[in-house]
């Protein structure tokens, strides 16, 4: 339909067209409070006037103004549909076609939604980006709404900005500006489910892990030959080593077990652990550590399988059907056989003590166990997906929703809202996985791009790890903690709560295969939707936003962009910012449009660019305790009166560097710390360095003083400019 907006105004009504979906599963990962689904359907729009509102789901989700031209405006509202895909789209150009409009209002969305980017831009390097706290970047165009499942974007052409406004009890609103030639807004409901294809994503029935996760594991370390003596040393290693930097759990992995069937092979453990299994948990407690286990859904004993071949997925004879790596397939179909052979397993391993759940062969059991033999599920009139769902049902019934639940190996996306967590790819650090499934990680599940070997490319690996708020777990002999190749580790965890800033993939090579699941027979190797390995993205971005400042960090693994323009960042371009790099500690030099980010060091392979506004008197610009540069120890900082304070979290025994600014007119005349026993203050060209030992673990709050001196008094500046 078509109107023109004068002064005098008119009213535009876009009627709505219900589409029906599934009810909401009972059973779902972290069970969300009770919700009914969202409409799949058109939202109402309403203009009068210069006024535009839009309704959806019972709930207001934008009001605004429209102004800038005298002869009106007019405004094209239609309704597209693909499959069951809605998109609604309202075009607002001006009748004067010289003119430019604005659009100026506010966007209301629930506890879950966040700014992002919902479409790809055509210029500017490939970055994968991620926020902790209320984005203010540049870049937002859009809302994305993950309780509702919705996304409200403005296209390309137009000037755009959203920003975060103050919250009110479980709604967020946005600020919102676009002013251009045209302007064309896009609501798109059931976007992850529908748009991306992900069937089982009902976000209203299932919250997100919401702690940080990161431990050690113990496969690479001992393989399958871990013994029990193995685990109570790395556990007394990491609790003192690792524990107090944010490493939490300790997950055993494949070489305990007996063997891979019954029930009793999985809670009886083998002779290298004499004490038992559930000794395990209980000593990895007392350290306090959080105890992790894996398991696998193959079934191995011939001799059962043959016993019950009504319990097992079956061949055209009958007759238990075999697939590589799975043996045989349990038909969780059947009620009886996942009660006798799932069920006690974990709710035996619940009552151990046991905290983290990895389970393992997933994509095993759908692809050499379902799919090959699908024959079988029509013959039995069931359901495949279903059936495989049923069994991840059953554990997360088992276990409840307060133990994390990760799945093995692949992306399992009929596995959604079961799943805390998944393991992306192969055997691995996937380096590429964090740009293939970027816009999953904290909106899906929690993304496992596979453990970290402390290797010649520690730095790398734990850095992006930890800048895309993803799983971080270790896999080194204990040993090696208690040497410097530790260090990295300890800067990088805890991970923080991040959300994607944007919903989409940056490489979406492999999630846009995702419609193969259904017909891949074998899981030998990588599928063509698993995450990759080697790098596909050399920028990691996460904007940092607190009550007292916001800066970001610039994760940089390659030398693919020398020049880095702040505007590509979402920050502005006519101000100035100081870019600190931290691992070398370095100062780069304060800039104004961009910078030259320099070669690799070729011992960390990678830089933590961090980038804060330049402020025309003392201020923080890094901290040596994470690579967040306060995301994780900064509390709070404050100016007035010649006084720089703040309060950090700190690490008794590790010290606690602050780099202060020292810019032209100030100098440092008192440092106080009461908390902590200060070990230095070093000048370093604009910085002043302050090195502190905490005795304990905790707050410390720190002050900094700084007398007025006139200008020029100091060297001359050696910080670096570019305009």
């Amino acid at each position: 339909m078509k109107k023109r907006l004068t002064s005098k105004g008119v009213s535009v009504i876009v009627a709505m067209v219900v589409l029906g979906l599934a009810a909401v599963l009972a059973s779902c990962g972290r069970k969300g409070p009770a919700s009914a689904p969202p409409p799949n359907e058109a939202a109402h729009v309403s203009i009068k006037g210069n006024k535009l509102r839009i309704r959806y789901d019972g709930r207001e989700i934008f009001t605004g103004e429209i102004s800038g031209v005298e002869s009106g405006v007019e405004a094209k509202i239609n309704v597209f549909r693909s499959g069951d895909a809605v998109s609604q789209v309202i075009l607002l150009t001006p009748r004067d076609r010289g003119g430019k409009i604005r659009l100026i209002g506010t966007l209301f969305g629930g506890p879950e939604s966040f700014p992002c980017e919902a479409d790809r831009r055509d210029r500017g390097p490939v970055m994968v980006r991620h926020v902790s706290g209320a984005s203010r970047s540049l870049l937002n165009r859009a809302v994305y709404d993950r309780g509702r499942d919705w996304a409200f974007s403005v296209d390309a052409g137009p000037r755009a900005s959203v920003r975060c406004l103050e919250e009110e009890p479980g709604i967020r609103q946005y600020g919102f500006e676009a002013e251009g030639g045209e302007i064309v807004v896009r609501f798109r409901p059931r976007f992850y489910q529908v748009h991306r294809g992900l069937e089982f994503f009902e976000p209203w029935t299932y919250k997100i892990w919401p702690h940080p996760v990161a431990g050690w594991i113990s496969w690479f370390a001992f393989l399958d030959k871990v013994t029990e003596r193995d685990i109570v040393e790395t556990a007394d290693t990491l609790s003192t080593v690792l524990l107090p930097f944010g490493y939490e759990y300790l997950q055993i992995d494949d070489g305990y077990q007996r063997g891979e069937g019954l029930p009793e092979l999985w809670l009886e453990a083998n002779a290298k652990f004499p004490r038992g299994l559930g000794f395990l948990p209980r000593y990895i407690k007392s350290k306090g550590l959080k105890p992790g286990i894996w398991t696998n859904v193959a079934f191995k004993q011939a001799d059962f399988a043959a016993s019950r071949p009504d319990w097992f997925v079956s061949d055209e004879t009958g007759r238990p059907a075999r697939g590589s790596w799975i043996e045989f397939s349990l038909d969780a179909s059947k009620a009886e056989a996942v009660d006798a052979v799932v069920r006690p397993v974990y709710r035996g391993l619940r009552e151990m003590g046991w905290e983290y759940y990895k389970v393992d062969a997933l994509r095993h059991l759908r692809y050499e166990g379902y799919n090959a033999h699908a024959g079988h599920f029509e013959r039995t009139k069931s359901n495949l997906v279903a059936a495989y769902r049923s069994y991840l049902e059953a554990i997360r019934q088992e276990i409840g929703r307060d133990f994390f639940l990760l799945g093995c190996w692949g992306i399992r996306p009929e596995l959604i809202g079961l799943l805390d967590g998944c393991r992306i790819g192969t055997d691995g650090f996937s380096y590429a996985g964090l740009a293939q499934f970027n816009s999953w990680n904290n909106v899906v599940w929690r993304n496992d791009p596979d453990h970290i070997e402390l290797n010649e490319d520690r730095y790398k690996s734990t850095l992006v790890t930890s800048l895309t708020g993803s799983i971080l777990l270790l896999t080194d002999k204990p040993e090696l903690y208690r040497t410097e190749a530790v260090e990295p580790a300890r800067r990088a965890a805890p991970v923080l709560w991040t959300r994607p800033g944007q919903i989409f993939d940056v490489d979406p090579s492999r999630s846009d295969e995702l419609g193969r699941v259904g017909a891949e027979v074998s899981g030998s190797g990588s599928r063509v939707f698993d995450a990759g390995l080697q790098p596909t993205c050399d920028l990691f971005l996460l904007e940092i936003a607190r009550p007292f400042e916001d800066w970001m960090v610039l994760g940089r693994t390659g030398e693919s962009v020398r020049e880095i323009r702040f505007a590509d960042l979402g920050l502005d371009p006519g101000k100035e910012y100081y870019v600190f790099e931290f691992w070398t500690r370095q100062l780069l030099g304060s800039f104004t449009g961009s910078f030259a980010s320099g070669p690799l060091d070729p011992i960390f392979r990678s830089q933590a660019l961090v980038i804060r506004e330049r402020q025309p008197r003392p201020q923080v610009i890094a901290t040596s305790r994470h690579v967040t540069c306060g995301g994780v120890d900064l509390a709070d900082v404050r100016w007035a009166d010649g006084r720089l304070s703040g309060r950090s979290f700190v690490i008794a025994g590790d010290p606690y560097e602050l780099f202060l600014t020292e810019p032209e007119g100030y100098r440092l005349d008192k440092f106080d710390c009461p908390g902590a026993t200060v070990l230095e203050k070093k000048n370093e060209g604009l910085t002043v360095r302050v090195k502190l030992l905490p005795g304990e673990s905790g707050t410390v709050d720190w002050s900094a003083d700084f007398r007025a001196v006139p200008d020029g008094s100091r060297a001359a500046n050696p910080v670096k400019k570019h305009y």
